[in-house]
């Protein structure tokens, strides 16, 4: 059994999203291994609690260990306000805290929070570092924001990518870590295209997963398209709201009725979401729920019977969520939850012209509300998909596979220098 550090900034047992990734991904490493796992100071207080409420023998494999930049050096942030320039800072110092630990370990590993232009410093440690999953976003089509968000929403995304350009192009650390790095996940196959790095250190692990629910959503009398996420440009709820209305509006169902579109989130564009339905006219039939207990979303998709995610993003862990329910997911061809969605468990839409895209997920709508027979088979391949690629366990024999593989390659490269130096 071998000793993993691992940093992983967001960790949260009682958090969904990226913190509850974080907490999944150290309870994998501690099936197989030891885990000493670096995150930051508020993420303390509920991983007791939590740990202490859910007593696991897997608890005896994982240690903690909270750390912060001083107050001078994080002052300005605000909740999410500064969270990518802190994450950058709390990576480039996070080195000098564990060396003055004096902890010993066997492999370092950079978990999460990070994507293709944010470095990893961990292999100033000495250690054989693994880097990932890393994430890629790509650039949202100018046709699917700037028309619909207007400018000041498209500037933000443009000089956001500019940004990434710079330090992709000129950032020394960040050309260390792909170097250093003895082995790179990559959340989607747009990673290693941008990162240009050898295909051998590199393999898609999508950071998306989820626990098996053993539950097949089946649909129930209503036809009710659900989508989750925060009400942000990048998440697509426009489209997932266009697409309905023309589902719902057509002809060739009686959908007035029997049908619902339930968004699950919060964010800024709420309002503008909640007037778009009043324009489409189907207002009627979209319910608007803010984020709720875990108990209360089991139930809103055990009554789901279709996940309806036009996301730009590159990751998506709510669609493995959906899968392990059953649901068929509609998603665009993109890096990210097109790479994770087939055409047996749903179906994608290639971009193009916007008003052509929300057509093609209204006519998958009217498809599966139609057709049973297809709408149970997709459900199946939904259920079958999930254990196949996203379950959490599958994860961690990932996890334990590489840091074999990478530990056998250290010690057989460290025996050969001996024999030099003899």
């Amino acid at each position: 059994m071998k000793t993993i550090l691992a940093s992983v900034y967001a960790l949260n047992p009682q958090k969904g999203s990226e913190d509850g990734m974080g907490w999944n991904f150290v309870c994998q490493i501690a099936r197989y291994n030891k885990v000493v796992a670096v995150t930051r100071e508020n993420n303390r207080q509920q991983i007791e609690e939590y740990m202490l409420a859910h007593p696991q023998e897997k608890y005896q494999n994982m240690s903690f260990l909270y750390y912060d930049l001083p107050y001078y050096l994080r002052f300005w942030k605000k909740g999410s306000r500064g969270a990518m320039v802190y994450y950058y800072l709390w990576q480039l110092f996070l080195p000098i805290f564990i060396l003055g630990q004096r902890l010993s370990f066997d492999l370092v590993h950079n978990l999460n929070f990070h994507n293709d232009w944010t470095p990893s410093m961990l292999w100033v440690l000495g250690k054989p570092m693994i880097w990932g999953p890393v994430g890629h976003h790509p650039l949202i089509p100018k046709n699917y924001l700037l028309p619909i968000y207007g400018l000041n929403a498209y500037l933000k995304d443009r000089v956001t990518w500019i940004m990434k350009q710079l330090f992709w192009k000129l950032d020394p650390f960040l050309k260390l870590t792909k170097y250093k790095a003895k082995y790179i996940f990559a959340m989607n196959g747009a990673v290693q295209n941008r990162l240009k790095v050898n295909e051998e250190k590199v393999s898609i692990m999508p950071s998306v997963a989820s626990e098996d629910v053993s539950i097949l959503s089946i649909a129930k009398q209503n036809f009710n398209v659900l989508a989750i996420g925060r009400f942000v440009p990048l998440k697509g709820f426009d489209v997932s709201i266009r697409s309905f209305a023309k589902f719902y509006h057509n002809k060739e169902v009686k959908a007035n009725k029997m049908s619902r579109l339930i968004l699950v989130g919060k964010g800024e564009q709420k309002q503008f979401l909640m007037n778009l339905c009043e324009e489409l006219k189907v207002a009627q039939a979209v319910t608007f729920i803010d984020w709720i207990e875990r108990a209360e979303l089991q139930n809103i998709y055990r009554n789901a019977s279709v996940f309806l995610f036009p996301s730009h993003e590159g990751a998506g862990m709510v669609v493995a969520e959906a899968l392990s329910y059953g649901l068929p997911v509609l998603c665009f061809d993109n890096p990210g939850p097109g790479e994770f969605v087939n055409n047996s468990c749903g179906r994608t839409v290639l971009y193009g012209d916007y008003d052509r895209s929300t057509g093609e997920f209204a006519q998958h709508l009217v498809e599966l509300s139609k057709n049973s027979t297809l709408l149970r088979k997709l459900s199946i391949g939904a259920r079958a998909h999930f254990e196949k690629k996203f379950t959490w366990k599958l994860r961690g024999e990932q996890l334990r596979e590489q840091y074999s593989r990478i530990a056998s390659l250290s010690k057989s490269k460290e025996v050969l220098e001996q024999k030099r130096e003899v």
